[in-house]
This record gives structure tokens, sequence and C-alpha cells, in this order.
């Protein structure tokens, strides 16, 4: 793993090329198909580990160019999911959405992201992170039409996600991350079985695992859903004390143009903090000062050799232009702050 002080990161998502899906669009459909399609998306891989890097970002990600949907795009690898047999749920108690239906036993007949995991790991010599939907979030994105349980699929969930996220590992990823914004809206069943399936994901792996819980992108659903949390957003509480007790050795938090009580952090102390410092719902560009206070208001609660400067979430909605300045002004911002640390040495 990279050791510089402050390592900078991006939590999901990155615009993706024109010629690949429409720009500014989520989960927008592949313009390619066949092998033009394969190559297409291995293009993005390596232009979105180049971008990353000369933008000053230290841990690379995929930016989940190879993926139209940060968790349905998993799940339509796995058998036992019927993508035709489609049923309308509520996603996290916020929108409604037509989503595919389990229908027998969910298993993973062959590894779903290892072949982009090893390219992307050919194309940079710094750390990577790819990142993985939580067993959780998993099934609130589904129609359980087969066992009438969330607790029971989360569990199946959590098997197959470990099987895939060791496959990952042996390609050399350095950090697995989970996608869990479920854990900031079902407190009781987080606190029940989510942490627990979350850590049954993450079972014997030796790269560092990482938990993201974010309040989502900025689509209506999700910032009309915001204005009635009112002046403190306090949903980390719930969360914060159990994730500090678990095995996972990240947490990944929304911060910045948020409502979230910055003392929250204290309950993580010890932990790894992925803090998100730039803010996927607005299009207005943080100055690296912004940047920079955000990150020296966090670490009053956290230790500088624990804390990883971010994104709040994921930036496919955003153009390319406007997304690659948010990036630059986050390790310019991270920069500042080094520094300032680098002369407070004794």
């Amino acid at each position: 793993m990279n050791h510089q002080i402050l390592p900078t990161s991006t939590v999901g998502s990155l615009p993706k090329p024109s010629w690949l899906a429409q720009p500014e669009t989520l989960w927008a459909p592949w313009k390619l198909h066949g092998d033009e399609l394969i190559e297409g998306k291995q293009d993005a891989l390596r232009i979105a580990a180049k971008e990353q890097s000369d933008r000053g970002i230290d841990i690379v990600s995929d930016g989940e160019q190879t993926r139209q949907h940060f968790v349905t795009t998993f799940i339509e690898h796995l058998d036992g999911v019927d993508f035709e047999q489609r049923e309308t749920v509520r996603i996290r108690n916020r929108y409604d959405a037509s989503v595919p239906t389990v229908i027998g036993a969910v298993s993973r007949s062959k590894p779903v992201f290892v072949d982009d995991a090893r390219f992307l790991r050919q194309q940079t010599n710094q750390p990577i992170k790819w990142a993985l939907p939580g067993p959780m979030t998993m099934i609130d994105t589904l129609y359980d039409g087969h066992y009438k349980s969330r607790e029971k699929l989360a569990w199946e969930f959590a098997t197959i996600l470990n099987q895939e996220a060791r496959d990952l590992e042996a390609t050399g990823v350095d950090i697995i991350q989970f996608d869990e914004p479920a854990f900031n809206v079902y407190f009781d069943e987080m606190k029940d079985w989510g942490v627990a399936t979350l850590e049954r994901a993450t079972e014997g792996l030796r790269a560092e695992t990482a938990v993201h819980i974010c309040y989502g992108y900025g689509i209506k659903a999700n910032t009309d859903w915001k204005t009635t949390l009112g002046s403190e957003w306090r949903q980390y509480e719930e969360s914060f004390p159990l994730l500090q007790q678990s095995s996972i050795d990240i947490i990944s938090l929304e911060c910045h143009n948020s409502h979230v009580p910055i003392d929250l952090v204290e309950l993580i102390r010890g932990k790894k903090v992925m803090l998100g410092a730039i803010d996927v719902a607005n299009e207005k560009i943080e100055t690296p000062e912004e940047v920079a206070a955000t990150i020296r208001n966090t670490l009053r609660f956290a230790d500088a050799d624990k804390l990883l400067p971010s994104t709040n979430c994921g930036m496919a909605p955003f153009s390319r232009d406007i997304a690659l300045a948010k990036l630059s002004a986050l390790s310019a911002g991270t920069r500042i702050v080094r520094e300032e640390l680098a002369a407070a040495k004794p």
C-alpha cells in the first residue's frame, strides 16, 4: 500500500467516455456491443486510471467504467436471478424501481469482475481499489421470490461476495470496498445482521476492506429525502459504533456540503476514515482551500495517518470536465494539509 500521508481516493463512479455510454446519465446503456464493447471498456479503464493519476489521486479505482449499475451489474452475473421477471419495489424507502426477481438459490458460477480488475492492475503501479455492492444493499435492489427472508438472502450474498473478493485480491487489488448505503436507512436490520453479513463478505481477506455509507447520488429522490433529515444528519450514529468494533478496516462517509456533524467521526476512532471532501450533488468546483478546511476539521477527530480524503460518492452524472476538476481540487486541497502537517513536525 501507498504510505503517503493523507492518500487520496475516489469512492465510486467516474463519467464514462461519450463513445461508451451517454454522458451525464446514471446507468446509461452501452453504445457498443460484443468484442467492441469489451475493447471499449478496457480503453475506458485505461483512461480512468491515467486521469486519476494525472490529477493527483493516490489510490486508483476503476471508476465503474465496466459497469452500468453499482449493484445490478454484479447481480446479473449470478445464477438464481431472473432479469426478465421484474417487480416494482421501494428502493431504500425513497423511490420505486423495476427490479429483477430471485427465482431460486443464488450462486456465482464464475468470477464477475476479475478480468477487469486484472486489467486495471496492469495499468498502474499505484494502489488500486475495487468496489462491490454490500449484502444489504443487494437485497434492497431485488424482489425475493424464493428465500422470503431478507436476512437469509443477505447471508447467501455475503458468501458469494466473499468468493468474488478473494478472487479480486488474487489479482492484486489493495482495497476492496463494499457499498452499503442501506446502512443509513435500515438501522434495525443493520444491527441484527447487516454488519455481520458484511463481515462474512470480508472473511479471510488480506487486502484492506472498506465500507462506503453515503446519502446517495444527487438524484431528485435522494435530494428530496435529504430535505426531510433536519439540520443535522445523524444516521452514522447508528452504524459507526458497530463498525468501530468490526473487522472492517476503512469507513467511508459523506461529509462536504452535508449536515453530518463532523464529531461523529470520533465514534470510529482507530479505524481508517475515507472522508468525503468533494460534493457529488453540486456542479460547483470546490476550491483547494475548501477541501483543506474539511480535512483540517476532521483531523480533530481522526488521526492523520488514518485519513483518506475522497469524494462523497460517485461522479457519473457530471460532465467529464467537472469531475476531473473536482479530482484536481481534492488533490490540491490535500497537498495543502500535507504541507501544514510536515511543517508542524518538530
